[in-house]
């Protein structure tokens, strides 16, 4: 569009300039021509300038896709480095976070239950961050150099443990320096609605506690308890020794308690309906969410709530990751 109004106004141009010097009739084929050289020209520049566009923009946008990242649809995978955590899309929705007044092991802070709307997709850790992704945290000279305690279970690919929030937040902040993209720690609903999948029950499979599908306790605390597919008595489990629930996700039930962003309070009176982490409240402790290898099924439960102080270490704490999509 404006191609063809630049080579109007030069043959606006130079038609008052034949005029002028009594040319507008005899001298007009040859200025004709001038103007169609000069059009030529800048229609030359117009598709040199496309192209230059299509490479600085077009070129990066595809290769960014091939990677996997932003464009992903719900329930594909990706991993944004080799050692980076893999990661799974989760759909935008609604649902009913908390616990109602009749389901068996549930406590006041799990209440009152209210709607809350994930606005948008975003990206969870499919398993618990491992021993081995931790370990390239500190080979990178990030995560304070801290070697967490594996307490004689092994690494590689188990979920870390002794780790405490503000370890959690340390190995985020160096996974958002080196990839360039927004990783964080779940909000305590995006966790809620991760772990329940589309389901309203205790569990992610069901109402009745199951060592097929996780890595827990006795039923009187505390001490594991080895029983059908949980093979792992006394310590944690490999990740992804279990199967997922329906969004693809690991272990969302057991094995380690899962540091959360948000403050700790009591209850859900004036908690956000939008999927954000709570800021206020008590922040010098935060939310764990899951159960673990030592915990009873109760505190499995997808609405179950716990907490401890942000430096606190335990050999039944660890952590998942969640990344923004932009």
């Amino acid at each position: 569009m404006r191609t063809t109004r630049k080579i109007t106004q030069l043959l606006l141009r130079e038609w008052k300039l034949a005029a002028e010097q009594g040319l507008a009739d005899t001298n007009w084929n040859t200025r004709i021509s001038n103007v169609t050289a000069k059009g030529i020209g800048i229609m030359a520049i117009f598709i040199r300038n496309a192209v230059l566009l299509f490479c600085l923009f077009l070129i990066p946008t595809i290769s960014l896709n091939a990677q996997g990242t932003d464009s992903n649809k719900p329930g594909d995978k990706f991993k944004d480095c080799d050692q980076c955590p893999e990661m799974i899309v989760v759909p935008a929705g609604s649902f009913m976070m908390g616990s109602p007044s009749n389901e068996e092991g549930r406590s006041d802070r799990e209440g009152p239950q209210h709607m809350v709307t994930i606005p948008r997709d975003f990206a969870v850790g499919r398993f618990e961050v491992t021993f081995n992704e931790w370990g390239t945290c500190v080979a990178g000279g990030g995560c304070y150099g801290y070697q967490p305690n594996d307490e004689g279970w092994g690494r590689g690919k188990r979920p870390t443990i002794n780790v405490s929030w503000d370890d959690a937040k340390a190995y985020v902040s160096w996974l958002s320096r080196n990839t360039g993209k927004p990783y964080r720690l779940l909000s305590e609903a995006e966790w809620e609605y991760a772990a329940r999948a589309g389901t309203t029950t205790r569990y992610s499979w069901g109402n009745a506690a199951s060592h097929e599908y996780a890595n827990y306790g006795v039923e009187e605390c505390c001490g594991g308890l080895a029983s059908g597919s949980d093979r792992w008595k006394d310590e944690t489990a490999p990740a992804g020794s279990f199967p997922s629930n329906a969004f693809g996700l690991h272990d969302m039930h057991g094995n380690v308690w899962e540091w959360i962003e948000d403050c700790w309070n009591g209850s859900y009176a004036s908690a956000p309906s939008d999927g954000a982490a709570r800021k206020g409240g008590y922040c010098d402790r935060r939310v764990l969410r899951g159960g673990s290898w030592s915990y009873t099924s109760s505190h499995l439960r997808s609405a179950n709530r716990y907490y401890y102080f942000n430096g606190f270490r335990k050999i039944s704490n660890g952590f998942r990751v969640a990344r923004t999509l932009n």
